[in-house]
């Protein structure tokens, strides 16, 4: 045994068994363990943003973490833009990043680097096994630490001589850390404000959005208490038989407006709500003016056993409302993402999940689709796009069982596009919706937000994607994906009809 099976083995032992890689040469040991280790599934992604993103939506839909092989320094950089966006999900996930070999690093190689410096700012947890025997134990604790509470990025670094030596030793089996219970005087607190509070509002953050979360927080909505998520959510429970919040609007000024009033905010799993920009002339907290804040619990709490207490104390009703099915006509006539999101709505199945990375075309199908069947949401938490293909990979290789549908802006596509190889690779049950509108259009909308002025021949030129424009069913075609491009609302409603009753990978462009 070298300490690349120790490794393996040890993450295996944990539960940790799928590995979204891109390897090079310091990780050849690993590459060649995986043969030893029939546990650990292993999917190339051509680009780390893309293996990096997998094991975001693997660890938000299967509850545990995804390992990660990275190539030294470089190799982690590619990836951490979706590294940031686990971060901010609080996404369980263990990058292995491979690392020169200890005796080596001192020769300065074209790709040495600071390792340990580049992976801090999105880890919660950072150390590098300098010897053999050290690789197993290290991932034990690697493991541990990424699910927190609440969960994150840990990053074991693995310098080559530590992976090919041989180890005496592999890790423990671990027991993950629970969250913590809620605090009985926090509970009593919020209680207490809730009774004097005129206009109360509950804003929910990400561990707080699951199912049976909700529906103790619908006991409260049926209290008389308005309930909000925040604007993104790691993963939220939808649709049919669920309790459906509201959602704390994405522009600074609407959200004030929609919060007009309001008297007393309960933070439940979150912190007090931002901006997600500053702008000129406007506030960066969306607290409005005389509202005091309340924290029921904090991310590190389990906070559906503190919703339940809360409803419980303030006397709420046992049950609070639940979507029921509601079947949306098929749309007609110009294909915009309305229409999109009633395609949407009237074909996805029961139990499928939504990797949500459509900007400006990701609010129309979110509201359309509030009573579909019941579904799951992952949405773009840290704001990096780029997100949506890679989390559908991972949502898809955690449940294989279900229907896994990535929505896309053709921008934020483009930053991630490897991915679709991978779905015909592994033979996922993806459907790909591309948003073409040939154009960065959240740009175009921050352009006159931020006080810049309309934009001249020189800022048009880097908001516009049309020239040329990219043809995504070549694209799709050219890494062995079927494809198809829908230019009116009945040829949508005809294709995404298509893609939800065959299984497999497709993708549909959608021109807008």
């Amino acid at each position: 045994m070298n300490g690349a099976d120790a490794l393996i083995t040890t993450l295996a032992d944990n539960g940790v068994t799928a590995c979204f890689a891109n390897p090079g040469t310091s990780e050849m040991q690993f590459v060649s363990a995986l043969d030893r280790e029939p546990r650990m599934r292993s999917v190339l992604c051509l680009f780390e943003g893309v293996a990096t993103g997998a094991a975001d939506g693997y660890g938000r839909m299967a509850g545990k973490p995804a390992c990660t092989l990275l190539h030294l320094g470089p190799g982690y950089a590619n990836g951490a833009a979706n590294l940031h966006n686990a971060r901010r999900a609080f996404t369980p996930v263990v990058n292995v990043i491979g690392d020169h070999a200890t005796y080596h690093r001192g020769f300065d190689a074209p790709l040495n680097s600071d390792i340990a410096a580049l992976a801090a700012p999105n880890s919660l947890w950072v150390k590098s096994a300098e010897s053999a025997d050290s690789v197993g134990p290290l991932a034990a604790e690697a493991i541990v630490a990424s699910y927190g509470a609440p969960g994150g990025n840990a990053s074991l670094i693995l310098p080559a001589d530590s992976a090919w030596n041989e180890a005496t030793v592999k890790g423990p089996v671990v027991t993950p850390p629970a969250f913590v219970q809620p605090d009985p005087a926090a509970v009593e607190a919020v209680a207490k404000a809730l009774s004097f509070a005129k206009k109360p509002v509950l804003l929910l953050g990400s561990g707080a959005c699951g199912e049976a979360a909700l529906a103790a927080a619908g006991r409260l909505s049926a209290h008389g208490v308005r309930v909000l998520t925040d604007t993104f959510t790691s993963r939220q429970a939808r649709g049919e038989g669920r309790f459906r919040p509201d959602k704390l609007p994405y522009f600074a000024e609407l959200a004030l407006q929609d919060l007009e009033g309001v008297d007393l905010m309960v933070l439940v799993s979150t912190q007090r709500p931002v901006a997600f920009f500053a702008y000129p002339d406007r506030p960066s907290v969306l607290v409005p003016e005389g509202c005091s804040v309340e924290t029921l619990c904090g991310r590190e709490v389990d906070a559906e056993a503190a919703l339940i207490a809360l409803a419980d104390a303030v006397g709420a009703p046992e049950t609070g409302p639940r979507e029921t099915y509601a079947q949306i006509d098929a749309p007609t006539g110009r294909l915009d993402a309305w229409a999109i999101g009633a395609s949407i709505a009237r074909h996805m199945p029961a139990d499928a999940v939504v990797s949500d990375d459509a900007v400006t075309a990701g609010l129309p199908i979110f509201t359309q689709t509030r009573a579909a069947r019941a579904h799951d949401w992952l949405s773009l938490t840290g704001g990096a796009i780029g997100q949506g293909v890679p989390a559908a990979i991972g949502a898809a290789v955690a449940c294989p069982d279900r229907k896994v549908l990535a929505l896309t802006g053709d921008g934020a596509g483009m930053y991630t596009v490897q991915g679709l190889w991978t779905l015909v690779r592994e033979q996922l049950d993806v459907t790909v919706v591309v948003f073409a509108n040939h154009a960065y259009r959240i740009l175009g909308i921050e352009l006159g937000r931020t006080g810049a002025g309309n934009p001249g021949p020189a800022a048009s030129k880097l908001l516009d994607l049309g020239d040329p424009r990219i043809d995504w069913v070549a694209l799709a075609a050219g890494m062995g994906m079927a494809a198809e491009r829908a230019e009116t609302a009945e040829a949508f409603e005809d294709a995404f009809a298509r893609a939800m009753a065959a299984p497999g990978p497709r993708l549909i462009e959608a021109a807008l």
